[in-house]
C-alpha cells in the first residue's frame, strides 16, 4: 500500500536512437519528487517505466500498492522530456486513463503538461502543476488528504474545476524553491538499478548514474524551452554534491556520473570549491557535463580536470556567427575555439551540440561548421535539426509555418517543421556526412556503411535539388521574415581525414 505512486512516461525502448545509444539513466526529476513527498510524511511507490513494460508494469503497480494519487511526474532533468516526443505523450494519456479506470486520482507535471494543460485534463488528469514543483505535489497530496479538491490557493497548479486563464493568474508565476538545502537526494532505493546497471556493462563494459549540482539556466537562446525552471538558476552546495559522488560510488557502484544541469561550470569559485571538496573526499570519479564554451577558460578547465571531469559537451549549435546571433546565443566563434583548446590541454574530451536548420541558414553558413568541425577536431558530435518548442521566442516566430505535426514522435524523428531552406533528406545526409567524417577523425569508423567521402559525394550532388522554395529567414534584431536566397557558394572538398593535408 501506498498513498501516492509517482511514474513517468518515458519508455526507452520506443525511442528508437536512444535504444541504440543504450545509455538509459534514472528518471531524476521523478526521484527527487518521491523523495520530497516521503520527507513530507507520504508513503510512497515508484513505477518507473524506463526499461520495464510500461502498461502492464503500471496496472500491477496499481494493484499492489492502491495509491490515493498516481503523480505522473516527468524528469525535469531529461532533456528528451523537454522535446515533448508525441510517443511519450501518448503513453501518458494511457497511464492516465489505466489510473482513472482504476479509481485513482491523477496529478501530471512535465514540459510537455505544461505546454499542453488543457489535453492532459481532457484526458483525466485532475491537475497540472507547472515550474518546479516537487512541493507543490506534496501540498497537493495534504489538501487531498483532507477533502479539498481544486487546489486553486497552490501557485502554478492548474485544476480540471478552474478556468485555466484564471488559474494561472491566481496562482501567479509559479514560485521557485531556492534552497538546495529543502531537498533530500532522488528516492534511488525505491526503483530497481540493476535494469540500469546490466544494460550500462552490457552496451558499455561500465556503470554511469545521473546527478545534478544545479537547477536552471541564466541564457537567453532563443530556441531553448524552459518550461519548468524559467531563466532562474541556482546551484548546490559543492561540499554536498561531493558528498553524492561519493555516495553513488559506494553504495551503487557507480564507475561514471552524468552531471544532468541544464548547464554546469557557470561560477568559477564554485568550480574551484567543488574540486577541492572531491579531493578531500577523495571520490573523483570520470563525469560528463553538458557547458557554455564562453564559461570554458583555462582556470576552469584545470578544476574540471582536476574533479574528475572526463567528458563535456557544448551547445556550439553552428560555426556561422550570423546563426549564432540569430539564435541570441550570446556566443562568438572564438570562444569555441578557445574553449575546445582549453579542453584538449587538459586531456578531456570535447563534444559540440550542432543544430542544422534553423531560419536563415544558408548553405554557406552550413559550410561554416563543417569547416569548425574540421578546424577544431571535437571528440565527438551530436546533431539535431532545429525544433521550435511552445513557449519559446523561436516558436513564435515559426508558429505560422508549422502544420499539424508539431512534435517529433520520438528523438530520431529528425525532421524541419516549417519552411527550411533544405529539405529534411539534404539535412540528413550533411548529418551522416560529418557524423561519419568525426568518426574517421578519431579512430572510431567500423568496416559498414558508406564513408564520409561518399557521403560528401552525396551532399554535393544533392545541395542544388534539395533548395525549398520561398524558405524564410528571421531577423534576429526586428523580427521580420524576409526571403532567403541560398549560398551559392561552391562545397568545401573533403580533404584527408588524416589531418596531413586537410583543405578547411
Amino acid at each position: 500500500m501506498a498513498d501516492v505512486l509517482v511514474t513517468h512516461s518515458y519508455h526507452l525502448p520506443y525511442d528508437r536512437k536512444q535504444v541504440r545509444k543504450m545509455q538509459p539513466y534514472p528518471p531524476l526529476g521523478t526521484l527527487y519528487a518521491a523523495a520530497v513527498l516521503r520527507q513530507g510524511g507520504a508513503s510512497v511507490a515508484v513505477f518507473d517505466p524506463m526499461l520495464a513494460e510500461p502498461l502492464s508494469g503500471f496496472r500491477e503497480a496499481l494493484e499492489r500498492h492502491r495509491p490515493v494519487l498516481v503523480a505522473i511526474y516527468e524528469d525535469d532533468f531529461n532533456f528528451l522530456t523537454k522535446m515533448c516526443l508525441t510517443r511519450m505523450r501518448h503513453l501518458a494519456w494511457e497511464m492516465i486513463a489505466e489510473a482513472k479506470r482504476f479509481g485513482t486520482r491523477v496529478v501530471a507535471h512535465g514540459s510537455d503538461a505544461s505546454d499542453h494543460a488543457d489535453e492532459y485534463l481532457q484526458h483525466g488528469s485532475e491537475w497540472v502543476l507547472l515550474g518546479e514543483s516537487e512541493f507543490k505535489l506534496l501540498e497537493l497530496f495534504r489538501q487531498i488528504s483532507v477533502g479539498r479538491e481544486s487546489a486553486d490557493d497552490i501557485p502554478g497548479v492548474i485544476s480540471r474545476w478552474s478556468n485555466r486563464v484564471n488559474a494561472i493568474e491566481i496562482g501567479g508565476k509559479p514560485a521557485v524553491v531556492r534552497r538546495s538545502s529543502a531537498f533530500p537526494l532522488p528516492a534511488r532505493d525505491l526503483i530497481d538499478l540493476t535494469a540500469y546497471r546490466n544494460a550500462w556493462k552490457a552496451a558499455h563494459g561500465m556503470f554511469s548514474l545521473n546527478l545534478v549540482a544545479s537547477r536552471g539556466c541564466p541564457y537567453h537562446c532563443n530556441w531553448c524551452a524552459k518550461p519548468i525552471f524559467g531563466d532562474t538558476y541556482w546551484s548546490r552546495d559543492p561540499a554536498d554534491v561531493a558528498s553524492e559522488m561519493a555516495e553513488l560510488h559506494r553504495e551503487y557502484q557507480a564507475e561514471h556520473l552524468w552531471f544532468a544541469d541544464d548547464i554546469f561550470a557557470i561560477n568559477p569559485h564554485w568550480i574551484e570549491l567543488f574540486a577541492r571538496e572531491v579531493r578531500d573526499r577523495n571520490c573523483a570519479i570520470p563525469y560528463k557535463i553538458q557547458a557554455r564554451a564562453d564559461r570554458l577558460t583555462a582556470a576552469t578547465a584545470a578544476a574540471l580536470k582536476r574533479s574528475g571531469c572526463a567528458e563535456v559537451w557544448m551547445g556550439v549549435e553552428s560555426g556561422s556567427q550570423t546563426v549564432l546571433d540569430a539564435m541570441e546565443k550570446d556566443l562568438r566563434i572564438d570562444e569555441i575555439v578557445g574553449a575546445r583548446e582549453n579542453l584538449r590541454q587538459q586531456q578531456i574530451r570535447a563534444c559540440y551540440f550542432l543544430q542544422f536548420g534553423y531560419p536563415g541558414e544558408s548553405w554557406g553558413d552550413l559550410q561554416k561548421t563543417i569547416a569548425l568541425v574540421r578546424d577544431t577536431k571535437p571528440d565527438d558530435i551530436g546533431i539535431s535539426f532545429s525544433y521550435p518548442l511552445p513557449t519559446t521566442r523561436f516558436y513564435e516566430r515559426v508558429r505560422e509555418q508549422l502544420g499539424e505535426k508539431q512534435n517529433w514522435s520520438d528523438s530520431e524523428d529528425l525532421c524541419v517543421m516549417f519552411q527550411g531552406a533544405y529539405s529534411d533528406n539534404f539535412y540528413r545526409v550533411v548529418r551522416d556526412a560529418l557524423h561519419a567524417e568525426v568518426e574517421e577523425l578519431n579512430g572510431r569508423a567500423g568496416p559498414a556503411g558508406p564513408t564520409s567521402r561518399e557521403l560528401w559525394k552525396q551532399v554535393a550532388l544533392l545541395e542544388p535539388m534539395s533548395r525549398n522554395e520561398n524558405p524564410t529567414a528571421l531577423d534576429s534584431k526586428h523580427h521580420s521574415r524576409a526571403p532567403v536566397i541560398p549560398s551559392r557558394q561552391p562545397f568545401i572538398p573533403l580533404g584527408d581525414v588524416s589531418g596531413r593535408n586537410r583543405v578547411t
